[in-house]
């Protein structure tokens, strides 16, 4: 067995001429016993022997396991093991990175950064998830929790702790999002908020619904991303910018390029776009604006040069924000959708500005136009999987999670099945375009069944698909 027992305040070897051992230096003082020689794991001291032998045991045991953690290691503050290990090693992009880390500076550290990692247990995360309510809303609070659980699942990687007490204590409910099912607008509300753009703008709301983009994937498309022979339009990448403001293309969300169908209509419009407001090349940095530091962050940040079908009245490249406040929400206002909330004076030389301020609701931003996208092509039939593909979805699942009540007849085909379950005659009812229904009416032009029915016979109808799809019908008179 790996490891023993030493004792501190007597000499290992006893006097040759007395055969008792001396006391060292350290006699009388500090802990006796210490448990030494065991691979990986920190010595440590103890009062007793019998408290040596308990551990030594414990430890030889969970180390054969492999789920040996030394409870010393679990001393440090969730603030100190944040700050000093768990970020340092992250490796996120700024669109990421920036949100990911104002949550957890602004929420996770205050409420918890005093704790060990030792003492989060139950009643801690109760008292952070009730904390976190009161600060945020519901969907903000389940992504936060998420970090807090990916923060606590490096410590046990780090041997800092033995499990994830989320993990562990499954009593305690985890913030949830309230269900709210994705918007779309009808045109009815899409052509006046078009109609109240710039016309440099409106184009923007054409790739919005006609491809089903995010904003940052339409401010970052460029002319040769339209491939109008194969009737697609690429979408590589997107125009993002960080927390300091500074801008940087990078790819879509996910890391996923993708093709999309482009329309004979939109395909159109895009001609008339391109030809009243040409491209303008833009230059930014790739994946992160942050200067680099080595050979390898000068390659993978290398400028990349980008003709963008959308941009400023100046040529520049559009800061959402600004688009947002002083072209979009007057749009909307415009429109009847929202209203003015206040007024915003600026003083610009000698001449004063007033200019209206607009409160909308999220659900009313460029966003909603992917969710338009997604509801008239699922409106059409068109397949989940195809859709999933075009929005850039990691999974058909995500779609149908989002998009799911767009889905025509959605719940009517198990509501005529049980209908037919209770029907008093017990007779299957089947959908009218059913191939097998087809079947039937073909069997009732027989001359028998003509006959019984011409006779006004009471009669029952029963019929099964044969494995080689074909079907046998019994017409059985009562």
């Amino acid at each position: 067995m790996a490891g023993y027992i030493e004792d501190r305040w007597l000499k290992k070897r006893p006097d040759k001429r007395t055969g008792k051992r001396e006391r060292t230096a350290r006699y009388g003082q500090g802990k006796r016993y210490r448990v030494k020689g065991i691979p990986g794991v920190q010595d440590r001291a103890f009062d007793t022997s019998e408290d040596a032998k308990q551990w030594l045991a414990t430890a030889n045991t969970d180390t054969k396991r492999g789920e040996f953690v030394d409870p010393r290691d679990g001393e440090i503050s969730l603030a100190d093991y944040i700050v000093d290990h768990w970020w340092p090693s992250r490796t996120d992009e700024p669109s990421t990175a920036d949100p990911m880390r104002s949550r957890i500076w602004n929420h996770i550290i205050p409420i918890l950064g005093d704790f060990t990692l030792r003492e989060i247990d139950a009643a801690a995360l109760r008292s952070f998830a009730a904390e976190l309510l009161a600060r945020v809303e519901g969907s903000t609070a389940e992504v936060i929790w998420g970090h807090l659980s990916s923060i606590l699942n490096s410590a046990v990687d780090d041997k800092r702790l033995l499990r994830n007490p989320i993990k562990v204590h499954k009593n305690v409910k985890a913030p949830r999002r309230a269900e709210k099912k994705a918007k779309a607008w009808t045109r009815a509300v899409v052509d006046p908020v078009r109609l109240h753009l710039q016309d440099r703008y409106k184009f923007a709301v054409d790739l919005g619904l006609g491809l089903g983009l995010r904003q940052g994937e339409a401010f970052g498309l460029a002319e040769e991303d339209f491939d109008f022979k194969a009737g697609v339009v690429h979408i590589r990448r997107q125009l993002r910018w960080d927390i300091k403001g500074r801008p940087y293309f990078c790819l879509p969300k996910g890391g996923k390029t993708r093709e999309v169908p482009l329309s004979p209509n939109l395909a159109a419009r895009a001609f008339d776009h391109f030809r009243r407001f040409p491209s303008t090349p833009c230059t930014l940095p790739w994946r992160n604006p942050e200067p680099p530091t080595n050979a390898l962050e000068a390659r993978q940040r290398k400028p990349i040069t980008v003709p963008l079908v959308l941009t400023t009245s100046h040529g520049n490249r559009i800061y959402y924000r600004t688009r947002n406040d002083r072209s979009w929400k007057p749009a909307l206002a415009a429109a009847g959708l929202i209203t003015a909330v206040g007024e915003k004076v600026r003083r610009d030389g000698g001449r004063i500005r007033r200019t209206p301020v607009y409160a909308a609701q999220r659900e009313d931003m460029f966003h909603v136009l992917r969710h338009t996208y997604a509801s008239v092509q699922l409106e059409a039939g068109e397949s989940v999987v195809s859709l999933s593909t075009w929005l850039g979805h990691s999974s058909p699942k995500i779609t149908l999670d989002h998009y799911a009540h767009f889905m025509p007849g959605a719940g009517h085909r198990g509501l005529a099945a049980m209908d037919a379950w209770l029907d008093q005659d017990q007779l299957r009812i089947l959908p009218e375009k059913s191939p097998v229904a087809e079947w039937i009416k073909k069997a009732t032009l027989n001359a028998q069944v003509k006959g019984l029915t011409a006779s006004g016979a009471s009669m029952n109808v029963k019929y099964k698909e044969t494995a080689r799809g074909g079907l046998a019908v019994n017409i059985i008179e009562c």
